[in-house]
């Protein structure tokens, strides 16, 4: 049942990667239908930070931060395996910034330099304190129209009552009883919010990943591009050896005369290849969207794609605790940087004792997880353990800072609470005086801001997450006030970085490496360029834009 409505390109996902080379594409005068599977659009971007890694961008050298290609290679070479056979890592790292001005000058996607982000890894040669990596500016969502409901909304646990608040104001919302200032903005968020859920049902100022989505999309809208929500595809089509369209689940043929580009967010829940490529203890444990069930994977498998496994990692690991939301509905809480670097926690393994710096990357963190030897549990975690004045002011996992109801939490085991360490130790089935003795060793340095058994706050990356009003170590301080409470931890990932080889723009190849004619893959379906490293913030939608871009570019030129 074929559909009489050709296009010149048929994009399958709609996170930033494919949105981006749909946009791109029909920039350049092509005709582009894009379809998801899922009825929202957005897949795991809309939940994310939103963080762009993309060195050398016009908007960061305006900012005044300065960029040294030879210094990015240099970093990139310490952390990233087969940097100079890969030649997908030249086309990313020449691509990243043209993307961004392009998307910037034709689009209202528009990208900002944070005044400081350091690198994962500031002690490797070449690390950057900041200008390397964007976000994207607040947008309005008011002007979408109805096309507001067709976005996924950012994830509840990262919201304050479903209301999206910017980075730099998030110091704010910890100091609206001790600020004028701060009461100030906070009151005006309360006020404005209250008008967009009156106004619109859902708050329109958005930030981070919601943002990028909704700035994508609404240049989408203006570029013609035709969206089909709920499409799952069945099945490529091919016409003398070269991709020519789709079939969809419901027997409709979408042809698409120049190429078909996947986008489908890799196999975050696709439990066989998971099973295959992952360690069985990240199972179950990803917080990617739904959506992301190794689709486009498996339709380039099916006409000679090869999948290929990243160098380093084949995906982007961090510790995540699984919380049961007041809805009923299960959810995975990455903990990335909300809490581990604040000063006033630690966690321990179930011997009751730290195992590793606990303000480290969220990958280095979750990887020293992984390596865990005692599994007595069966799922290689951890807990963290904190107490009721870090609670407090900085929250623990979905906890938010400032909770006035806990007994949800604690009813569901999320939390476990008690008025001293042997308590506390006890309720986690840990060795008898273990904690106690583990919290007063960390405790007693902790007085004086140091931590000599594992650096907390020995570096910028982990000043940068820790709370610059404590001194002299924004990342440590004792853990005294009672009640004590612990949160269990388990290593997860935010995305899959294992993925099906592809050229230095984008093209599928087969088991020989020959580019599949019409097929294309970008974002977490792409073997990242960072063999499963992360070196920094943003380097899965660094190289989603940067390759959106150049795939956009080919098919115009095709």
């Amino acid at each position: 049942m074929p559909d009489t409505k050709p296009f010149d390109v048929i994009v399958l996902g709609s996170g930033a990667a494919g949105m981006t080379a749909a946009l791109v594409a029909a920039l350049e005068g092509l005709s582009v239908c894009l379809l998801e599977r899922e009825p929202l659009l957005g897949g795991t971007t809309a939940w994310s930070g939103g963080m762009v890694w993309a060195p050398g961008s016009q908007v960061a050298k305006t900012a005044g931060f300065a960029h040294d290609p030879a210094a990015v290679r240099a970093y990139l070479e310490a952390l990233v395996p087969g940097v100079d056979e890969d030649p997908r890592m030249a086309a990313f790292l020449e691509a990243a910034p043209k993307a961004v001005d392009y998307l910037a000058e034709h689009s209202q996607v528009r990208l900002q330099p944070l005044g400081r982000y350091p690198d994962y890894y500031p002690e490797c040669d070449g690390a950057s304190l900041a200008g390397r990596v964007l976000e994207p500016e607040p947008f309005d969502a008011s002007v979408l129209g109805k096309d507001l409901s067709l976005l996924r909304p950012p994830l509840p646990e990262f919201t304050l009552a479903g209301m999206m608040i910017a980075r730099p104001d998030i110091p704010h919302f910890r100091s609206v009883f001790r600020s004028l200032r701060s009461t100030g903005v906070v009151a005006s968020y309360l006020l404005g919010y209250g008008f967009q859920r009156l106004r619109f049902g859902r708050g329109t100022k958005l930030v981070l990943g919601n943002a990028l989505v909704a700035r994508l999309l609404a240049s989408l809208r203006k570029t013609g591009v035709e969206i089909r929500l709920s499409k799952e595809v069945r099945s490529l089509t091919l016409e003398d050896a070269r991709v020519a369209g789709v079939v969809l689940s419901d027997g409709v043929h979408l042809f698409a005369r120049r190429g078909v580009v996947l986008a489908t967010g890799g196999f975050g829940h696709d439990g066989k290849t998971r099973a295959a490529l992952l360690p069985q203890a990240l199972e179950a444990n990803s917080a990617t969207a739904q959506g992301a069930r190794g689709a486009g994977i498996a339709l380039a498998s099916a006409v000679g794609g090869k999948l290929v496994a990243g160098a380093a990692s084949n995906a982007f690991l961090a510790p995540v605790s699984h919380v049961r939301r007041a809805d009923g509905s299960p959810a995975v809480y990455p903990h990335t940087v909300t809490d581990r670097a604040k000063p006033g926690l630690i966690a321990v393994d179930d011997q009751g004792t730290r195992f590793a710096n606990e303000a480290r990357s969220y990958h280095t963190f979750a990887s020293a997880l992984l390596s865990q030897q005692n599994r007595s549990r069966g799922d290689a975690g951890a807990w963290l353990i904190c107490d009721a004045a870090f609670l407090k002011r900085y929250g623990l996992g979905a906890v938010k800072p400032m909770a006035r109801r806990l007994e949800g939490y604690l009813k569901q085991g999320y939390i476990t609470r008690k008025n001293s360490w042997d308590q506390l130790g006890e309720a986690l089935a840990l060795p008898p005086g273990r904690l106690a003795e583990t919290v007063e060793r960390y405790n007693l340095h902790a007085r004086l801001g140091e931590d000599p058994a594992f650096g907390r706050g020995g570096d910028a990356y982990q000043r940068f997450l820790g709370d610059a009003t404590v001194t002299p170590n924004p990342c440590v301080a004792p853990i005294e006030q009672p009640p004590f409470y612990a949160l269990r931890i388990v290593p997860g990932d935010l995305g899959t970085a294992a993925g099906l080889a592809s050229d230095p723009v984008g093209r599928v190849l087969d088991g020989d490496d020959r580019a599949i004619p019409g097929l294309y893959c970008c974002g977490a379906d792409m073997l990242s360029v960072m063999q499963g490293a992360y070196p920094g913030p943003g380097i899965t939608l660094g190289p989603a834009l940067a390759f959106g871009y150049l795939i956009g570019k080919a098919l115009a030129s095709d």
